[in-house]
């Protein structure tokens, strides 16, 4: 496919932040940009104000009539999480377009490009983000495809004047298996969308699929302890080949040192919070070192850092009440952001507002969510989001509380989590969850901020 033809672009689930990032970056080059999706959210509103047309209804009567002709200049893209029987993406197929994936899309717009690819079960969106940071904000600079809107730039597409791009590689349905990075990195690979590959070992199969795409005379970092071979170990707690040291938090924000074969940097700022940020950072950095970047300049970048939209991300900071959102689905990323959270604020009462996703991801990990769920002092559950799946018998938010041992724990609906905001006025809560947990963020803040 020669993309510098492309005329007009259709993506089917525009509202997803990786296609959203694909109609943002077609917009950019002057494409005529539409797209559908299931329902409106702030993402899509945005994509509206930015000249972009979305439509909610499955029908073809709502596809503008620069679509009805079936002409090689459109471009049709989709994702998998569309169902097989949408009339939309019938109508495409049946005027003979070859429909693509947002991953093979990414592919080819990185194929011509130096490549910086970060994979990962968790991690990947914050240390990719933080990677295109680093290389914009020293002058270096990059496009980007982020699988979050990045503070920074309140973005998830960023464009650059090189031939660099630094691309988020989504283990979801394979997808990152279109890549052929020149540096790759790797995260983590705890066991999830156990739905998509059946059990562990075919998961960590696919992320040595995805090692094996990296070119000839490439770089592969992979994070200390997992089960790859790589030129590059990173750590943020451990002795590796890059490793942070001397952590620690002073005045609420975190500093370390980083060191590897080349050296070290002194009492290193990372502008967000959080342990596992910190280890996000030492991969960062690596990449930055093996591009030259400046140690001065590492360091600011760093400082100026303002994470991604729901990872850590403070709504309220104030002396009399602490409210942070974040995304956190999978038992280890929870594990990681309530532990940062307890180092942070040590003599605070963890208030843990959490929606589960996916019935599946509940199913195969209710033993981890359990646990880690048991250590918030009070621990306020909402109902599994399904997402794209059908219930399933048993699996369900009641099953989840039955395991959990907090001392204070209960099943509530979004009204009733503003209601405890309202007459608790808590010092600390956080909202946590992949769904449409989001939703609570504004209201929450109206009434945390007048508490």
């Amino acid at each position: 496919m020669n993309l510098d033809a492309i005329k007009q672009v259709y993506l089917i689930g525009i509202g997803g932040i990786g296609m959203s990032g694909l109609a943002r970056y077609f917009k950019h080059l002057g494409c005529e940009v539409n797209g559908y999706d299931r329902t409106e959210t702030e993402l899509t509103k945005t994509l509206v104000k930015e000249g972009i047309s979305v439509t909610y209804q499955d029908d073809v009567n709502s596809i503008d009539s620069i679509f009805h002709q079936p002409i090689t200049a459109t471009l049709v893209i989709f994702t998998p999480a569309i169902p097989k029987d949408s009339k939309i993406k019938a109508f495409f197929e049946s005027q003979g377009h070859v429909l693509y994936k947002r991953s093979q899309v990414l592919g080819i717009i990185s194929e011509s490009r130096f490549t910086i690819a970060v994979a990962g079960t968790h991690g990947k969106t914050t240390t990719s983000t933080m990677v295109a940071h680093l290389l914009k904000d020293s002058g270096y600079d990059c496009s980007a495809f982020l699988g979050g809107i990045s503070s920074n730039y309140d973005t998830n597409v960023l464009y650059g004047n090189n031939n660099t791009v630094v691309v988020e590689a989504d283990e979801f349905d394979r997808s990152f298996l279109t890549l052929h990075p020149n540096i790759a990195i790797v995260t983590s690979s705890d066991a999830d969308h156990l739905d998509i590959y059946g059990d562990k070992s075919h998961l960590l199969e696919s992320f040595q699929l995805f090692l094996d795409k990296v070119v000839d005379g490439g770089t592969r970092i992979i994070r200390k302890g997992l089960e790859f071979k790589g030129q590059i170990s990173y750590s943020g707690q451990e002795v590796a080949d890059a490793y942070a040291s001397n952590v620690h938090v002073r005045e609420g924000e975190f500093f370390f040192d980083y060191q590897d074969a080349n050296g070290k940097i002194e009492d290193i700022h990372l502008g967000i919070p959080g342990i596992h940020n910190v280890e996000n950072a030492v991969a960062a950095i690596t990449v930055a070192r093996l591009l030259g970047i400046s140690t001065k300049a590492i360091k600011t970048a760093l400082t100026t850092f303002k994470g991604v939209k729901r990872r850590f991300e403070y709504i309220v900071r104030t002396p009399e009440v602490v409210y942070i959102d974040d995304y956190a689905h999978h038992p280890e990323e929870l594990r990681a952001f309530l532990t940062s959270m307890r180092k942070l604020y040590p003599t605070k009462k963890l208030n843990v507002v959490f929606q589960p996703h996916l019935f599946t991801r509940t199913r195969d990990f209710v033993d981890g969510f359990a646990e880690v769920l048991s250590t918030a002092d009070n621990l306020l559950l909402m109902e599994i989001y399904p997402a794209r799946e059908l219930p399933i018998e048993g699996v369900n938010s009641s099953w989840l509380l039955d395991k959990i041992t907090a001392q204070h724990k209960q099943i509530v609906t979004a009204e009733e989590v503003l209601d405890f905001a309202r007459n608790e006025k808590p010092d600390l809560i956080v909202t946590v969850g992949a769904g449409d947990i989001d939703k609570l963020v504004k209201p929450l803040q109206a009434i945390l901020e007048h508490a």
